[in-house]
């Protein structure tokens, strides 16, 4: 099967760029194929979405179980200046302290397992050694115990991951938000949801709880299995490349909403991609929830042609509710009506992947 790609996916340069102030993210070729985009078809269907999250086609998002792009050194300088900023985007709850160290394992395991020119983990009994070229890093420690790190196991590691990371406790038939380092959330806040279980955290999306997609999608979660874990793809739609859309920082990015033109559209609206993965964690039996944002202008996704073909047709059988929820509403027809320059109205092809 030709796939498109040369190589697989191996980044050697990350680029110099910014999520604010002059928005100097941008996606080179390669990262715009990279790109993972969540419509395999050209109609809005509400599902749960969850597939098994196993290594997939060489080249794209689905390629390792942890990704790592050209991103990865802007978002961890926007990451620690998030949490300079604001400390409560980081928590954890005392009893997750076990959870906090399966986390620090698991993504320390498959970054150095993928990247390991990037990355690399050494072991000898509970004396560690973690390398991570990219940020300069090289620290021994005991697995185990927190005084032998610079910071909290899931406070370090999540500061050399690309991705937002929510850990879940199971208790009493639910799960529980209990600990997490969020700071490149699609409008919702770490702060307020610490220490809800699943159904209170979800509570605010319309149409999905009269549909029983929560009780679904937690039925399966809590009979998630160690070592199988599962992914699913979530979207919204952002103007400007801002990483940092949380609740605590509405009235930095909310007007954005109101620039939007039909000149503007190709360089200021972004569609926004989560690759979410769930985890079964071994000695915690928590679960690990890293939601993985991406990026891309408008006049990015249309030099897929069947992206560009596809897109327009999608929002325009968006649901109201879930246009009005997912903060659309403004202006999600100068978007269709500039997208649809780049319909030619041909047949797309099935799935997610460019031709």
């Amino acid at each position: 099967m030709d796939t498109g790609y040369s190589a697989t996916h191996r980044p050697e340069t990350f680029r110099d760029e910014t999520f604010r102030g002059e928005f100097s993210y941008a996606n080179s070729p390669e990262n715009i194929r990279h790109f993972p985009f969540p419509f395999h078809e050209d109609a809005y269907r509400y599902s749960v979405n969850i597939e098994p999250h196993v290594p997939g086609r060489p080249g794209s998002a689905f390629e390792h179980l942890i990704d790592v792009d050209e991103h990865y050194l802007a978002e961890m300088a926007d990451r620690a200046q998030v949490l300079a900023e604001d400390p409560l985007r980081y928590q954890a709850l005392p009893h997750m302290m076990l959870a906090q160290w399966d986390t620090l394992e698991l993504l320390m395991e498959e970054q150095a397992r993928a990247y390991p020119h990037l990355f690399t983990l050494e072991r000898n009994g509970d004396q560690w050694r973690w390398i991570n070229r990219p940020l300069g890093i090289d620290d021994t420690f005991t697995f185990g115990d927190p005084s032998t790190l610079p910071r909290e196991p899931l406070d370090y590691i999540c500061r050399q991951t690309q991705g937002d990371i929510a850990l879940m406790d199971q208790r009493d038939g639910n799960l529980w938000l209990d600990a997490g380092m969020i700071t490149a959330q699609a409008d919702w806040s770490l702060d307020f949801d610490v220490g809800m279980n699943f159904h209170e955290w979800h509570a605010p999306v319309p149409l999905a709880p009269q549909m029983g997609v929560f009780d679904r999608a937690l039925k399966y979660l809590l009979n998630l299995q160690l070592g199988k874990p599962v992914r699913r793809l979530n979207w919204t739609m952002t103007i400007n490349p801002r990483l940092d859309t949380s609740p605590e920082n509405y009235p930095k990015w909310g007007p954005d909403r109101t620039t939007v033109t039909p000149e503007n559209v190709g360089q200021k609206v972004h569609l926004r991609v989560e690759l979410q993965s769930l985890w079964r964690l071994p000695r915690s039996n928590g679960m690990l929830f890293v939601i993985r944002s991406y990026m891309m202008r408008m006049d990015e996704v249309v030099t897929v042609p069947k992206w560009g073909r596809r897109l327009p047709r999608v929002l325009e059988t968006l649901p109201e509710e879930l246009a009005s929820y997912k903060g659309l509403s403004r202006y999600r027809q100068t978007t269709i009506d500039w997208l649809k320059r780049h319909d030619d109205g041909a047949p797309t092809s099935p799935g997610i992947f460019p031709d």
